[in-house]
């Protein structure tokens, strides 16, 4: 489902601040897996998330998703496969706040195929299954901690993704919402969803669910 081949990622090559983000990367995650990477902060955890959502190109190897390289493709085949493949779950949840909870997780959703009624049945489906169906108008604003991660959930999920990337999820939150965030996380991967989750948060690495952990520092898989 995922593959990183021998990845390099060099920013400012040959240049006087030239940095290598990652050294010699090999990574596998199955078909739902749950699979946490663990590393301090600078740790190059947000990096490899990059390279698999296709906003940064490797250096050297190769990055395969769902069997296909996406190393090398445009800009714009990187966009629809985000799209198409994923999902992203933020640390500080990059909601628009002066817009409705509606708009928030639709807007990965456009342009696409769906009629406007597809779309409007999907996220009434997804805020039932959070609890989220009455405050489907309100501005994101108006919300809780724990709605506008709820909010941040849906927007992943609104396009029926094979994969979710969650970037430190856990970060900003109190015990009961990370307590919530886990029972998500770990229906979610009941029903099949492929999860890379990245954290340095020791809870996740106790969770029995877990299939398994990658330890990373300095850019380097340990």
């Amino acid at each position: 489902m995922i593959r990183l081949d021998s990845v390099d990622l060099i920013f400012n090559s040959g240049l006087p601040n030239e940095m290598t983000a990652l050294k010699n990367i090999n990574l596998s995650v199955e078909k739902n897996e749950l699979t946490l990477l663990r590393g301090a902060s600078g740790s190059g955890k947000s990096s490899i998330f990059s390279l698999i959502a296709g906003l940064v190109k490797p250096s050297r190897g190769d990055v395969i998703i769902d069997g296909k390289s996406i190393a090398k493709i445009p800009d714009s085949f990187a966009a629809l496969m985000r799209r198409d493949k994923l999902g992203v779950i933020f640390q500080k949840f990059n909601l628009i706040h002066d817009l409705s909870v509606y708009d928030n997780i639709t807007l990965p959703l456009i342009p696409s195929a769906k009629t406007t009624s597809e779309i409007r049945l999907s996220a009434e489906k997804i805020l039932t299954d959070l609890t989220l169906t009455n405050k489907i108008n309100t501005a994101v604003r108006y919300l809780s901690g724990g709605e506008q991660q709820r909010v941040a959930i849906a927007r992943a999920l609104i396009n029926q993704p094979k994969i979710i990337l969650a970037d430190e999820p856990t970060a900003n939150l109190d015990q009961a919402l990370i307590e919530s965030f886990l029972h998500i996380i770990h229906d979610l991967k009941a029903k099949g969803i492929t999860i890379l989750l990245a954290s340095h948060d020791p809870r996740f690495s106790e969770l029995e669910w877990v299939d398994q952990v990658i330890d990373i520092a300095h850019g380097e898989i340990q």
